[in-house]
């Protein structure tokens, strides 16, 4: 775990290790969500960058009758 330090102007630096694991990089917009009292950051992604990601994926699902 790893702590960071509130500016005054409210800003935070996000540890160089996590930074290199998530490959954020300068500029790139992070989604703040804050979630049972904690603030989770999402980095966004380029859409092309997430193709493929589902590749794999079980796409058989039961379904009701009445559904079909």
């Amino acid at each position: 775990m790893q702590t960071v330090t509130v500016s005054p102007k409210y800003q935070v630096v996000i540890p160089k290790l996590i930074r290199e694991k998530l490959e954020i990089a300068p500029g790139q917009k992070i989604q703040a969500i804050l979630y049972n009292n904690r603030i989770e950051m999402i980095p966004i992604q380029p859409i092309k960058k997430m193709r493929g990601f589902l590749k794999g994926i079980d796409t058989n699902i039961a379904r009701d009758e009445d559904r079909l």
